[in-house]
């Protein structure tokens, strides 16, 4: 496996878990989130928003899981599709707490110095 691959799934598994995902990313980390169903005009963050972000979704969503069903590497890029499932904490919208979110994603990773500098989003969340 090509070690940014592996790094890319140990950083999935990171925020799923709830663990820290500050080791597998760099301090000059943008992240691009573009426009879906819980975001729809997208979101960028910095390292400081990521880990906002992790913070209030960790008081939303009880439990979430990536399974990656594909990785591509090329050179200091990683290319993920991921079935992500995610457990209401609360009610959301309509959905009652307990309910199961599930998305589709495009995951595109960079690496610089051996972590994340870079990750855009394609979030494609199934109807709710």
């Amino acid at each position: 496996m090509h070690p940014h691959i592996d790094l890319a799934v140990r950083y999935h598994q990171a925020v799923a878990d709830g663990t820290g995902t500050e080791p597998y990313l760099h301090p000059d980390v943008v992240q691009h989130e573009l426009p879906n169903l819980l975001f729809p005009g997208g979101a960028v963050r910095d390292l400081d928003g990521l880990c906002e972000a992790a913070e209030r979704g960790a008081k939303v969503i009880s439990e979430q899981r990536f399974e990656v069903r594909n990785a591509v590497a090329s050179g200091d890029q990683v290319a993920l599709e991921v079935l992500w499932t995610g457990t209401l904490a609360v009610p959301l919208r309509d959905l009652p707490a307990g309910h199961v979110l599930r998305a589709h994603l495009g995951v595109f990773l960079e690496f610089r110095d051996g972590r994340i500098v870079a990750q855009r989003n394609y979030d494609c969340y199934e109807p709710f």
